[in-house]
């Protein structure tokens, strides 16, 4: 059963492409994808990728920014991440997290390039990342991830406020303080770059 916020994205579309007067196999041609899977992104029962998101706006003549939010806002369960080399406030943040957005996929990263491997693989809504990873620098990972889909929100956890400059330097969508509290998520939710449904109460 597809929800109704899924549909949203899938509407859109399909309304979208009836006004330019174009059939499904037409923009499958375009897109270079066989008119089912246009078929399955207006049904709502998949969404496309995010590489595919531009090449859509190109071919319906519209603004891919609008897209990329309704595509943000479909994401059924959107995948977040957060990246901290101590286990003990890992598992501490991963609840307060879990509170805050309880229709994410949230996953706990000890290890850096793991976390890459996961986003090489998944859609990162959101990451949230200690700056200092042992011998490794969560700015650099932050570029990584960047670099991977520049539409991941990144969001930097520290214990130490001096890093805020050098974090705001990376494009990141915020900084938190240790330790983390539900009401600090939930302002910083406010503030996303590019916002998603959570699923959690907004305040």
């Amino acid at each position: 059963m597809v929800s109704s916020v899924n549909n949203l994205f899938a509407e859109t579309l399909r309304k979208v492409r009836e006004e330019k007067g174009i059939s499904q196999r037409k923009l499958g041609k375009q897109m270079f994808v066989n008119h089912s899977t246009i078929a399955r992104w207006e049904s709502g029962t998949r969404l496309p990728d995010i590489t595919m998101i531009p090449r859509l706006a190109s071919c319906l003549g519209v603004d891919a920014n609008m897209l990329f939010q309704l595509a943000a806002q479909s994401e059924e369960s959107p995948n977040v991440i957060m990246v901290d080399d101590n286990s003990v406030i890992l598992t501490d943040s991963l609840n307060v997290l879990s509170e805050v957005m309880p229709n994410a996929t949230i996953t706990g990263f000890i290890w850096p390039l793991e976390a890459i491997e996961y986003a090489r693989m998944n859609r990162i809504a959101l990451a949230v990342l200690d700056i200092e990873l042992g011998t490794a620098s969560g700015l650099d990972l932050c570029r990584t991830l960047l670099e991977i889909n520049p539409r991941t929100n990144i969001v930097f956890l520290t214990a130490y406020a001096d890093y805020s400059i050098e974090a705001w330097k990376t494009l990141a969508s915020g900084f938190l303080l240790k330790p983390l509290t539900p009401e600090d998520v939930r302002e910083q939710l406010k503030r996303l770059r590019y916002p998603f449904s959570t699923g959690g109460a907004s305040a």
